[in-house]
């Protein structure tokens, strides 16, 4: 009786590890965002959201005044980015996003009140 009582134990230890590695390490495909979505995520952070054509003119008129931030992996980074931009990869999941949370506020800087660009 008490075998059978630690091998049911054993097991039910195994199955619960099993399933929480499972659990942390399941892909997850994050949903396709629309522009709808793009559209109300900025207005309810109180973001402006431009065209292309307006960065374009705004680029070639005042390079020095928008901060580019290329999103991508670093080696997509390396093999070509926009002239001036600085890589900062954003994760798919939100536990990334909220451990590099303190590295963005530091890239971003204190000035609220210039052009952030993420592409």
């Amino acid at each position: 009786m008490r075998g059978s009582k630690k091998i049911v134990l054993v097991l039910v230890a195994i199955s619960i590890t099993i399933g929480a590695l499972w659990f942390t390490h399941r892909s997850v495909s994050p949903r396709e965002a629309s522009w709808e979505d793009v559209a109300a995520e900025a207005k309810k952070g109180g973001y402006r959201l431009i065209t292309t054509e307006e960065l374009s003119r705004q680029y070639q008129n005042q390079p020095n005044d928008i901060l580019l931030v290329d999103t991508r992996q670093e080696w997509e980074y390396r093999t070509g980015h926009i002239k001036g931009a600085l890589n900062f990869p954003i994760e798919p999941t939100w536990l990334s996003r909220w451990r590099r949370k303190q590295a963005l506020e530091s890239l971003l800087g204190a000035d609220k009140n210039h052009l952030v660009v993420f592409y």
